[in-house]
């Protein structure tokens, strides 16, 4: 090996020196050794120096934006090492995977598990009171309702915040940390300014009173005053129940949180029919896990406070002819005879794309007739499954309207399924749709529903740790884009229109 790579370093000079055959063969081999040697030594350090220099240019270009910052040379291997990037403007946010991340949200309730930790003692009776009904406000609404035909309260009662435990885990220990994160000029820009003011007031605002508040055969809520300098656009309305005094929330439980989610959702895609949800952490109640609070509307309530109640009466086969007679299309009032409610047609397109993403069966499909139930859904519970051989007249649930706009349908309860298979989705929430919204529509088909919702969702904090960060996050919105691949296909193959709905 070593001759032929002689001979092969040296072939270059053996025709040079053929022409050396007059000397003698010891003068001959003599020069062809001097000459072999000089280019051997020739062509090593000619590597050499190529090598080094392709080493200095990888380093400084490496760090040389490191550099242009102030940082040292030690600093910039160790942030070469690191893998880390620094950011160039302030009000740019890097959202990047974790290697390690916590595990994610039991994607069902959406919830991350319960941490099991030592609860303080509580120094007061109230407090004691308080602790015992978010013991009870934790447990799944799974006992039957009989509602009754008024909508009085039955109880409002006041509980004494000053007194209960608080710890460092409220956001209102640091008034100057907000959990909804705007880093640029504007939040994004399907919310408006009225959406970000509520956001805030949700995440931040400071707990003036909490009171405990039950309708007549429905489960307790609690009701969250906060302290606010937001000029309310409507107060009139806040004195409708005497439940309010100022801007309020509800507080509901954390497997609820999919809430927090379906706002986002609805706002992204342009339908604007949710009110305000975060998630927030209260310490002195369920165990500080994060929980939901939407926005309080009183303009909504007494009706809508309770889940199954509704301000349009319909059954399915009602519904159904509804449908049919395109109720309030362009601006033709409808006869008296034909069996529509107040509700504009296209509402009813917006709630079943909305309701089909999520899977939630609360309004269209309270008796799970349209997939197969487990045996810890309401609706088999409550024995609802059951009605499902007489369908037309199975109730909807949960349609509710502001009173001062009866054609707009405003989606509250909001529930969704992260876990219902493929092969299992309800599809009779599409039953009878022959139209869908333009903008909606638009945004499953863009591709950019993934971008949008991480840009939405990061906004609040709380509820982006809450179901394992970016992994977390990403984990549901492959859920939803599934089942938007779902509708599109489906929109096809039904001949389905798709139309502004600007009304």
């Amino acid at each position: 090996m070593g001759k032929s790579l002689f001979h092969w370093l040296c072939s270059p000079f053996l025709r040079l020196v053929g022409s050396f055959r007059r000397y003698p063969p010891s003068k001959r081999n003599l020069i062809i050794a001097c000459v072999c040697v000089f280019y051997l030594f020739f062509v090593v350090s000619q590597v050499g120096h190529s090598r080094d220099r392709r080493i200095d240019k990888d380093k400084y270009r490496r760090s040389r934006g490191l550099y242009n910052l102030g940082i040292t040379e030690a600093q910039a291997d160790s942030v070469v090492n690191a893998g880390s990037v620094v950011p160039t403007r302030s009000n740019v946010v890097y959202i990047t995977l974790r290697s390690k991340r916590l595990k994610p949200a039991n994607i069902r309730g959406t919830v991350r598990p319960k941490l099991r930790r030592k609860v303080r003692r509580i120094k007061s009776d109230n407090a004691a009171f308080t602790q015992n009904k978010a013991g009870t406000l934790g447990r799944d609404a799974s006992q039957k309702r009989t509602f009754g035909s008024k909508t009085s309260w039955r109880e409002i009662r006041d509980i004494d915040y000053r007194s209960l435990d608080r710890s460092n885990t409220d956001p209102q220990s640091d008034p100057h940390v907000s959990s909804i994160r705007i880093y640029s000029q504007r939040a994004p820009p399907w919310f408006s300014a009225e959406d970000v003011n509520a956001m805030r007031f949700l995440a931040d605002a400071k707990v003036l009173r909490i009171k405990e508040v039950s309708h007549a055969g429905s489960q307790s809520l609690l009701i969250l005053e906060g302290e606010t300098h937001v000029s309310l656009t409507n107060p009139k309305h806040l004195k409708l129940n005497k439940v309010c005094g100022g801007q309020c929330g509800i507080i509901k439980r954390p497997v609820d949180t999919s809430e927090v989610f379906a706002f986002h959702l609805d706002r992204v895609l342009g339908l604007n029919r949710t009110v305000p949800a975060v998630s927030r952490k209260f310490s002195f109640l369920h165990d500080g896990r994060p929980s939901p609070v939407v926005s309080w509307d009183a303009s909504l309530y007494p009706e809508a406070l309770v889940a199954g109640r509704s301000t349009v009466r319909f059954t399915w086969g009602e519904y159904q002819s509804s449908l049919k007679q395109r109720c309030w299309q362009k601006n033709i009032t409808p006869k008296s005879d034909s069996g529509c409610s107040t509700i504009h047609h296209y509402e009813w397109s917006k709630l079943a794309l909305f309701d089909f993403l999520l899977q939630i069966y609360n309004r269209l499909d309270q008796s799970c007739c349209g997939f197969k139930p487990r045996q810890e859904d309401v609706c088999v519970e409550l024995g609802h499954h059951a009605e499902c051989g007489d369908q037309d007249h199975i109730a909807l649930a949960n349609i509710i309207h502001r009173g001062r706009d009866p054609r707009h349908l405003v989606f509250t309860n909001n529930k969704g399924f992260f876990d219902r298979n493929e092969d299992n989705l309800d599809f009779r929430l599409l039953e009878g749709i022959k139209e869908f919204p333009e903008q909606a529509v638009a945004v499953l088909r863009s591709r950019r529903l993934r971008e949008k919702l991480l840009q939405s969702l990061f906004l609040d904090q709380t509820y982006w740790e809450s179901q394992g960060g970016r992994q977390g996050i990403d984990k549901l919105i492959d859920v939803i884009e599934r089942r938007a691949k779902f509708l599109l296909t489906y929109i096809n193959a039904h001949g389905i229109k798709v139309i502004a709905m600007n009304v």
